[in-house]
């Protein structure tokens, strides 16, 4: 319990710092940062029940050893989960009812008739990921599935809650999708600036009301309590993120959910807990094996972000919205950034979000498909 109180200490301080700084999701990186360094030195947590499977471990080679450098880094999805499995379900149940939370249609509706354009460079965005995730795959420290999930353009949180449910490699997949959320992070107001002359600004996020956190509970337990269920029973991968995400999606959408916000602390928590499963899983081979692949990833991640812009100068074309608007619509992550950037400029704000949250829904339903058939036709 000692070292649980321990890494729970510094997670809380560290998201703090990181929460100043504008960091998306901070308990999730803070909570990889903390878990990996414990890990690292050998002061990290494990459940009791791990006790008989340490000794196994210990006397087998590790995956990540030299001895094996040519199985393209086989992931540790068989590895027991640090985290106990019903703390894991309810972290992801709470991010899928978030995101879902997030579909509002006052919102959507912003769209209005360009919503087919919107939809159809959303694709061409997960298209652009899956085939850069392909080519990361390529690499001889990671797998197909991995580097196909590490690169998919939007939803990291999710994407690392449902990586090991799909078979993957969660360490890959939280390193890589931060390094591009701080990438397409710090690019936006840099691009706005430099390219199309517009200044940026913070943007002030209006906090919840108790009534509305209190209903956020009421739709949490159902959600959890129906979609996980549901989502295992008709095999959904990843049910225990995507069944409570999409409960929580056509609730918004129909309207049910009403103006239920899921609680910042019940986020945070599982925020936390995501990026523990991740980063007690870190040894100092795999760290090393994760720097081997990042150079790759970085030139993919720029890559797949010139090629998303290129989009935008599509749907620019096809709807007639301002170079600027659709630049920021398509920008593969970074929607805090994106939403400062449009509300300092004057821009259409309701279309560029609209774009932005039918982006991010459409890559954590439809992406671990996608990044499971390209692994399967990739994977000798």
């Amino acid at each position: 319990m000692t070292r649980w109180f321990l890494l729970a200490a510094f997670t809380v301080g560290v998201s703090v710092l990181l929460d100043l700084i504008d960091v998306d999701a901070a308990p999730l990186f803070a909570g990889l940062l903390v878990a990996a360094l414990l890990a690292i030195v050998g002061y990290a947590p494990r459940p009791r029940t791990l006790a008989d499977t340490s000794t196994q471990t210990a006397a087998a080679p590790h995956p990540d050893s030299a001895t094996e450098p040519a199985d393209k880094a086989k992931n540790d999805a068989t590895d027991p989960p640090m985290v106990p499995r019903a703390a894991m379900l309810a972290a992801q149940g709470t991010v899928g009812v978030y995101i879902g939370t997030m579909a509002d249609p006052t919102t959507i509706s912003g769209l209005g008739s360009a919503w087919l354009p919107v939809l159809v460079v959303g694709l061409g965005t997960l298209a652009l990921s899956v085939a850069g995730g392909a080519l990361l795959g390529l690499h001889r420290d990671v797998d197909a599935l991995t580097g196909s999930l590490a690169l998919v353009a939007g939803g990291a949180s999710g994407l690392v809650a449902l990586t090991r449910d799909l078979g993957g490699d969660e360490r890959v997949v939280a390193v890589v999708q931060y390094v591009r959320v701080a990438l397409v992070t710090s690019t936006i107001p840099l691009v706005a600036s430099l390219v199309f002359h517009a200044s940026s600004s913070n943007v002030v996020v209006a906090r919840p009301t108790w009534t509305e956190q209190a209903a956020g509970v009421a739709l949490l337990a159902i959600c959890i309590g129906v979609g996980l269920p549901l989502g295992k029973l008709i095999h959904l991968p990843a049910a225990g993120l995507l069944g409570p995400m999409a409960l929580a999606t056509a609730a918004e959408l129909t309207g049910i959910a009403g103006d239920a916000a899921v609680p910042s602390v019940l986020l945070a928590a599982a925020y936390a807990v995501i990026g523990w499963q991740a980063g007690l899983g870190f040894t100092l081979p795999r760290l090393r094996a994760i720097g081997r692949i990042l150079p790759a990833a970085v030139v993919l991640i720029l890559a797949i972000g010139v090629g998303c812009a290129l989009l935008g100068v599509l749907l620019s074309w096809w709807t007639g919205e301002s170079m600027f608007d659709c630049y920021l619509a398509t920008t593969p992550g970074g929607i805090y950034a994106v939403l400062a950037a449009a509300t300092a400029a004057g821009s259409n704000v309701a279309f560029v979000v609209a774009a932005q949250i039918l982006r991010v829904l459409l890559m954590l339903f439809v992406a671990p498909f996608a990044a499971r058939a390209a692994a399967r036709r990739l994977t000798p």
